[in-house]
């Protein structure tokens, strides 16, 4: 007979309802960690840190100091710069500013915000899905800067991208009925951050709109793969067009 903590079992029932219990695998730390951070979320990060040593090094080039990155002629070259998209056509600045920062602080809090919400986007949506929302979200505070911004100011930074990444994940909520009132007082925090100067308070709502109408259309979509893509390619081109095609209220005015 073997001890218990109730008197005695036979030995042969003990095996016996042993043999139907399933032992749980040991996660190793490596894998979790692979979890933890996709593949899209950490490829984003690279891409903007490897772009803000960039600019770096470009600003060196000309005698200016490395961390006044935005005075190199890379930054000036592919940041936001509303006329410059209007009157030169130069429209590959709607997308390549997202990717420009003004500085390593403003480097450094919009990838800590990206480790923190990334991945659990990436996890819930995969990753063709979520780099596409995070695209699409960019592009959003794009137009919004292009058709309501100061003409002449050079605009970058991935802040709208987040901020599409935080309305993608408010529609996950909602169509999961979770709690949306730590993730609604986070919004309005950084919406009241978005009015100090120097901030994009267009930029941080366009992308915000443009992340939530994203993810909405995945969501209608859901588990028809094609018809997710082509609802996101042509709420893109929507964008695209809206940016290229309206003329900004200040020029209809003529100011």
């Amino acid at each position: 007979m073997t001890p218990a903590s109730v008197g005695f079992q036979c030995p042969d029932d003990v095996r016996a309802g042993n043999a139907g219990v399933r032992r749980a695998r040991p996660v190793s730390r490596l894998a979790g960690a692979r979890r933890r951070f996709g593949p899209v979320t950490v490829s984003l990060v690279a891409v903007n840190l490897v772009v803000f040593v960039i600019t770096a090094v470009s600003a060196a080039s000309v005698g200016e100091s490395p961390l006044d990155n935005w005075r190199s002629p890379v930054f000036q070259e592919f940041s936001q710069v509303p006329v410059l998209v209007d009157v030169l056509g130069q429209d590959w600045r709607l997308l390549t500013g997202a990717f420009l920062h003004i500085g390593i602080t403003h480097l450094l809090l919009n990838m800590l915000s990206l480790l923190i919400f990334g991945p659990e986007l990436e996890g819930r949506l995969g990753r063709w899905r979520y780099l596409a929302v995070y695209l699409v979200s960019a592009l959003g505070g794009a137009v919004a800067i292009q058709l309501f911004g100061d003409p002449g100011r050079p605009v970058a930074g991935a802040s709208a991208a987040l901020y599409g990444l935080l309305g993608a994940l408010g529609v996950l909520m909602v169509v999961a009925r979770q709690d949306l009132r730590g993730l609604l007082t986070l919004l309005a925090i950084n919406v009241v951050i978005s009015f100090l100067p120097g901030v994009s308070l267009l930029g941080h709502l366009g992308g915000l709109v443009a992340g939530i109408l994203a993810t909405g259309l995945l969501v209608l979509a859901r588990r028809r793969t094609a018809l997710q893509a082509g609802g996101l390619a042509l709420l893109a081109a929507t964008l695209v067009t809206l940016a290229l095609s309206v003329p900004p209220p200040l020029v209809v005015l003529g100011l």
